[in-house]
């Protein structure tokens, strides 16, 4: 408990968006089953450039199991035994598809490259340039495209904490969720960690305790097609200003492209992106947006639930992705990330610092079975849970198992590493004394 006298708790509630509302549930740890599983793993590039392709998705062609690349378009899946005679689908935003049969990749050091594409778009199926006139069709197709029966998913789930340039906390965990249907807007999403792990090198953070609030339950709540918030909800949509940007691929599919910023003469903090719409069935199918400019000063009470009362907080950037992907004709929630920067001053401590905190969250599976066992579990995560109070310090490097997960970035591994052995000779120390 020492840490902890050295300074007060700095609580960071990741807020999605300003007028989304949460619902206090708990947290629970789930009866998933790990199937046997074979592991394939790789980079995705671009063809000429040889860069990586960051957040591509990786999927099993024909089922719900899926992932995608980290920072570096860096992959890792693992493939049921008894699914290794499918192919693995590869796809990212303005690049051609690209399908490999699982005989024919190796199970590591694969090098994926994907082809830019060109839009081409039929004229046909051109139905408006008014970008109001597309969100609404698409708003209006939303029953129809996504799902109108509630599926039990399973997500991996990471959040970070970089003090300045060095990572101070890194936490992950197995999710159990009952995804609750697009077409009860009165039934919401319901979050159980089934396995959790952490790292943190809480000594360095002598000053205060930086900790994320909500952040699995907060993923959830990005899905602004089930949860329009403060983009899209009819009390929001009208401090916008939107334009119609031309079309882009996604997944070998035609979108359109929405821009959009909130007006000059509002006051709050809202946001500015982009809006992709899927131009053969009018579905929502990704989301990038950050916070605008314009107000972005007035967001720090939006977003810092706790602070010394001395202490100055700004929020520099925060930027968010949502992705939905299509099978069998109807579109799902796919992956959501969260970035933000805060600069905190206190001048009372002489203390400076720039923190950069992620949420990442990959659904790896989707079943229709059991989904009322998880609808009405006792436990599930609330807006107020802090996952790294809650889940144990890293230990084994085999801990997932066959669950599928997002392959961290090279730079978490080492860090990772360097933090558990300050943890573990922490530990020797305290037993010493």
């Amino acid at each position: 408990m020492k840490n902890k006298a050295k300074g007060m708790y700095f609580m960071l509630f990741i807020t999605a968006l300003t007028a989304f509302q949460t619902r206090a549930t708990e947290n629970s740890r789930g009866v998933l089953q790990e199937p046997l599983a074979k592991t394939y793993s790789g980079t995705v590039i671009d063809a000429e450039t040889r860069d990586p392709i960051v957040f591509a998705n990786v999927y099993l062609v024909g089922s719900s199991l899926g992932t995608v690349t980290n920072a570096d378009g860096e992959f890792i899946i693992k493939v049921p035994s008894t699914e290794t005679s499918k192919e693995l689908g590869f796809s990212y935003l303005g690049y051609q598809n690209y399908v490999v049969a699982l005989s024919d990749l190796k199970e590591e050091n694969n090098v994926i490259r994907l082809t830019a594409s060109v839009v081409a778009i039929d004229e046909a199926t051109i139905r408006s340039s008014d970008p109001i006139e597309l969100i609404n069709l698409a708003q209006n197709n939303i029953r129809n495209n996504f799902s109108v029966e509630p599926w039990r998913l399973v997500g991996f789930y990471r959040e970070t904490v970089k003090e300045n340039r060095n990572y101070v906390m890194v936490a992950e965990a197995v999710l159990d969720v009952y995804k609750s249907s697009y077409r009860n807007d009165f039934d919401f999403d319901r979050v159980a960690i089934f396995k959790g792990r952490k790292s943190g090198e809480v000594t360095k953070m002598d000053t205060i305790n930086f900790k994320l609030q909500g952040g699995p339950k907060t993923s959830f709540l990005l899905d602004l097609v089930k949860n329009p918030g403060g983009i899209l909800s009819e009390e929001y949509i009208e401090y916008y200003d939107f334009r119609f940007a031309g079309f882009a691929t996604i997944d070998d599919r035609d979108n359109y492209v929405i821009e959009f910023d909130q007006k000059d003469n509002i006051e709050m903090s809202l946001y500015k992106g982009k809006i992709y719409i899927d131009a053969g069935n009018m579905a929502f199918s990704r989301f990038e947006f950050s916070l605008s400019d314009k107000k972005i000063e007035t967001a720090n009470n939006e977003l810092v639930r706790k602070k010394p009362m001395d202490m100055k907080v700004n929020v520099l950037t925060a930027n968010y992705l949502v992705n939905y992907r299509i099978t069998n004709r109807k579109w799902y929630l796919n992956h959501v990330r969260s970035e933000l920067v805060f600069e905190t001053i206190w001048k009372k401590k002489r203390f400076n610092a720039t923190y950069v905190t992620t949420l990442e969250m990959a659904v790896t599976d989707r079943d229709s079975m059991d989904v009322e066992k998880s609808r009405y579990r006792r436990q599930q995560a609330s807006s107020a849970d802090i996952l790294s109070d809650q889940v144990t310090s890293y230990q084994d490097e085999d801990f997932w198992g066959d669950y599928n997960y997002i392959k961290p970035d090279e730079s978490i591994e080492s860090v990772i590493n360097r933090l558990n052995r300050r943890l573990r000779w922490e530990t020797l120390d305290e037993v010493e004394e």
